[in-house]
């Protein structure tokens, strides 16, 4: 189920559920997944109420690890704002990076963790953005990959 509380130009309920489909698939997820296109404010207080963190963030995962996971593998929460930002500042669309927003929350309710995993999760997500087109990922951004924006990509 895909829930918009915030909009995102470009992008329909329909299209990002179908993304989503896709993408669950090709990750290897079980189950179904539900996301929550919302505000900053309100990721702000789900980062503080789950990960003891007081700012907004641009993705939160939520795995379901009770008797429901055979029919609902979790949960992802995405900015809104901070997604369409972000599609500013690196030249692609809004709807691309609440696709690469929704397939880091994807794989992290497949088991995998950046943080601790080697580069596994990061190899993993570069495969998969590679397969649905979509630009430089998460991961990419944080270890310091070069960021370029190409004029073809620019939005004036």
């Amino acid at each position: 189920m895909v829930i918009f509380q915030k909009r995102v130009a470009d992008l329909t309920e329909l299209a990002l559920g179908r993304f989503m489909a896709r993408a669950r698939r090709a990750a290897g997820l079980k189950g179904r997944v539900d996301v929550l296109l919302t505000s900053s404010a309100e990721m702000q207080s789900l980062n503080r109420r789950f990960r003891a963190k007081n700012k907004p963030t641009d993705v939160l995962s939520f795995p379901v690890e009770t008797a429901a996971a055979k029919s609902l593998a979790g949960e992802i929460a995405v900015s809104a704002e901070i997604a369409s930002k972000n599609a500013r500042t690196l030249g692609h669309s809004p709807a691309e990076e609440v696709k690469i927003l929704v397939l880091h929350g994807l794989l992290h309710l497949r088991g995998y963790d950046h943080e601790c995993d080697n580069g596994q999760m990061a190899r993993r997500e570069k495969q998969l953005r590679a397969q649905f087109h979509l630009p430089l990922g998460l991961i990419e951004r944080a270890m310091g990959e070069r960021v370029t924006v190409s004029p073809a990509r620019r939005k004036h």
